[in-house]
């Protein structure tokens, strides 16, 4: 990738961020699919946290493509349907900071981690994230709509980690594998700042 290229995703990032920043979109109507689309894309906290779930998979390989971004996803509807039936879960912003942290700092540090242990993993944070979006589903039909919507969103964040993983390490080879550990370590110092409350 060129220096352009880096440089140009940067300046995208910088410019967006202010609006990602906006922890949860509970302001105003939630409705339908471009709510529910919407509730994931408008908190830095998903974003980073489903980013990296792609980023995680590209990085593990193999089966690991598919599985555990799929784990996250499935997970993380059963996750909305309990926070739409309002089935209490304690430490919800808790375990949705943590999410970042922790997937942030398994990129970071390059560990290998078996594909079953990746899904699980990703699929307890998930709980977290699902229990947010379903909180604010609607009492309507919209409803469906709303829940295909967050999970269409989470899926193109993880194809979008997934994607820049694989791209980055093809790409740059040796300095490829160097890029995505500072992405994760980022993603995990962004982390470490929502759970303090800086962002």
């Amino acid at each position: 990738m060129s220096n352009f290229s880096i440089r140009t995703l940067l300046t995208a990032a910088v410019v967006t961020l202010p609006t990602l920043a906006m922890a949860h979109s509970g302001h105003g109507e939630v409705h339908g699919f471009s709510g529910g689309f919407a509730h994931p894309l408008g908190g830095l906290d998903h974003v980073l946290a489903m980013t990296l779930v792609g980023v995680l998979a590209a990085q593990l390989g193999g089966r690991a493509l598919w599985l555990v971004p799929a784990s996250f996803v499935g997970v993380m509807a059963l996750g909305g349907w309990g926070g739409f039936a309002g089935v209490g879960l304690p430490f919800v912003e808790l375990g949705i900071a943590a999410s970042i942290v922790v997937l942030g700092a398994i990129v970071a540090f390059g560990l290998s981690v078996p594909v079953a242990a990746a899904m699980g993993l990703v699929g307890f944070f998930a709980i977290f994230h699902g229990y947010a979006h379903g909180s604010e589903m609607p009492e309507s039909a919209g409803g469906l709509t709303y829940a295909a919507g967050f999970i269409a969103a989470t899926a193109l964040l993880h194809t979008l980690g997934l994607v820049g993983g694989l791209l980055l390490d093809r790409a740059t080879k040796m300095r490829g594998a160097s890029i995505v550990r500072c992405v994760g370590g980022v993603g995990a110092l962004a982390g470490v700042a929502i759970l303090s409350g800086i962002l």
